[in-house]
């Protein structure tokens, strides 16, 4: 699938914010997380919790375990660093923040459930500032907006 994903911090810029949040959510930032962290910015994309596991395995050979991986993810969740992307298939997928990463929207593959990263114009954007201003014209409080393409990756067409 094309991809024009928003090209994340610096890695050191990166941490330094994870941390940061961390910290102010009573949280350390330990190995496991970065290892986390470092297997999100690396990929680009939303991964599923074995893909995780699969990409944060460290040089020196001690990879992380699935338990803590579920565990942290979830952490790294509750503390706005990661965050969960439905892909319409059994499988989770997780991403960076969005206000790590930059806004964002996602192609969805019906068949094999990867989700990819892509931009949209500025234009759309500026379509969707005008439908939250009529849906706040309504009482409602927007907080963000997701747009996600469904259908068939290159590999499942």
């Amino acid at each position: 699938m094309a991809t024009g994903h928003n090209h994340p911090p610096p890695v050191d810029d990166l941490h330094v914010t994870v941390g940061r949040r961390l910290r102010a959510a009573g949280m350390r930032y330990s190995r496991s997380r970065r290892l986390v962290v470092d297997a999100l910015a690396a990929a680009g994309r939303p991964l599923t919790l074995p893909e995780i596991l699969e990409s944060s395995r460290p040089v020196d050979g001690r990879a992380l375990a699935q338990s803590s991986a579920y565990r942290n993810v979830g952490e790294l969740v509750d503390a706005a660093v990661v965050r969960s992307v439905f892909s319409g298939d059994d499988h989770a997928r997780f991403e960076l923040h969005e206000s790590l990463t930059g806004h964002h929207h996602h192609l969805v593959c019906d068949g094999c459930g990867r989700i990819e990263d892509f931009e949209v114009p500025d234009e759309f954007e500026q379509q969707v500032a005008g439908l939250v201003a009529v849906a706040e014209e309504n009482g409602f409080r927007v907080d963000a907006h997701r747009f996600d393409m469904v259908g068939r990756c290159a590999d499942c067409a």
